[in-house]
């Protein structure tokens, strides 16, 4: 995995600005809606040339396809897995806001702002009128898919010449958010066959010459969901996420895999997250060289703080968010270059690698405030490595 050697060097943390009309056949495959199949295929491969030339005339030197076959980073795995049964809603909604509602209830009421507009009140984590349910045994059936990602990626970086290139998958903490389980007889056992059937496609996207980015809000974000757990019960449950989520790991090399994870990224009060302070040393426990956090947001920024008492283990580097998706305001070079050095002061600036809190490209109002941001973290990493390389 490239690290910043000579200049600090600019990623994100993987949604991009998808066009409408691929948002509506991509939508429709997803719902089981009338569709056409070589229509949407063509806009894909076409649509992904255009976000990876985006990125490299934005200024990002490790690039991703947007995720722009997903209608979600999470839901897309309803189709690369068996045993999934969609139903009528009959389980509580997994609130990922749920300590927040409580002390904002009218607030939420409306349900959470996730950016550009969408809302709802499942908080993107399932409910509504129809919800997935696991009723039988678990399986990866996702090759052709995940196949296809790989293929338009592949056709999209011809003639382009990226730093480098990554591919997102999502981890099994955060599939048991929406996927209710009714087949596995306990957590553990229903962790452990996700974590090997995800395994699977981990391994494709690294065989694929990708650096493999694992997306994993659920570490933080599950403290909003289960607001009678303490600390202390709370890092026994994430002990078990993180324990399956090495498992689907495990065999994969570690200086290929890039950990993202974040408090949830909706719009909303995150007065109650989990401080970082309290998780910190369970996220450097995942095999992954590389980690993307937050960083930028007004509830967030102040947790440099914390690797100033944490040393970042020898091998890892740290992506901090220093652009975000909480707000349409374009931050200022010169901030983004402040935000960078900090890092850098405190972990090494070979260590520190410019990102995004979140992924930004439905979160913003509108994708040219996406893409001003890219470039603004570009000046910004440009402006920091003047500084920190003396040239």
């Amino acid at each position: 995995m490239k690290r910043s050697m000579d200049r600090i060097i600019t990623s994100h943390a993987g949604s991009l600005p998808r066009p409408g009309d691929l948002r509506e056949l991509v939508v429709a495959k997803e719902s089981h809606q009338p569709y056409d199949a070589g229509k949407l295929a063509t806009r894909l491969r076409q649509s992904v040339a255009e976000v990876v030339k985006k990125q490299i005339e934005s200024g990002i030197d490790v690039i991703n396809d947007g995720e722009l076959s997903k209608v979600t980073f999470t839901s897309y795995m309803r189709e690369r897995l068996s045993g999934i049964e969609d139903r009528k809603a009959s389980h509580p909604t997994q609130k990922i806001y749920a300590r927040d509602e409580k002390e904002f209830p009218e607030y939420f009421a409306k349900g959470p702002v996730f950016g550009g507009g969408a809302g709802g009140p499942s908080g993107g984590q399932g409910g509504g009128t129809r919800e997935a349910v696991l009723t039988g045994p678990i399986k990866y059936i996702g090759q052709a898919a995940v196949a296809e990602d790989i293929a338009n990626f592949k056709a999209a970086l011809q003639g382009v010449n990226p730093l480098e290139a990554f591919l997102p998958a999502v981890t099994p903490g955060t599939i048991e958010h929406w996927l209710h389980n009714e087949h596995y007889p306990d957590a553990q056992s229903y962790l452990y066959a996700i974590a090997a059937a995800l395994h699977e496609e981990y391994k494709a996207i690294i065989d694929a010459g990708f650096v493999l980015q694992i997306d994993d809000p659920d570490l933080p974000d599950a403290w909003q969901i289960y607001p009678q757990m303490d600390i202390a019960a709370y890092r026994k449950f994430a002990e078990l996420r993180i324990d399956a989520l090495n498992r689907a790991l495990e065999g994969l090399p570690e200086d290929r895999i890039r950990f993202h994870t974040c408090w949830g990224s909706y719009h909303g009060p995150h007065k109650y997250d989990v401080p970082l302070k309290e998780i910190v040393d369970l996220i450097l426990k995942v095999k992954a060289e590389c980690i993307s956090i937050e960083a930028s947001n007004p509830c967030h920024e102040h947790d440099y703080h914390v690797w100033e008492k944490v040393k970042l283990p020898a091998g890892k580097s740290l992506m901090p968010g220093v652009v975000g998706h909480y707000s349409d305001f374009i931050e200022h070079p010169e901030l983004i270059a402040e935000r960078l050095v900090r890092y850098a002061k405190i972990v090494g600036r070979e260590n520190v690698i410019a990102g995004t809190d979140c992924g930004i490209g439905s979160r913003v109002g509108h994708p040219k405030i996406a893409w001003a941001k890219f470039e603004a973290m570009s000046e910004g990493a440009r402006i920091a490595s003047k500084q920190l390389w003396n040239r």
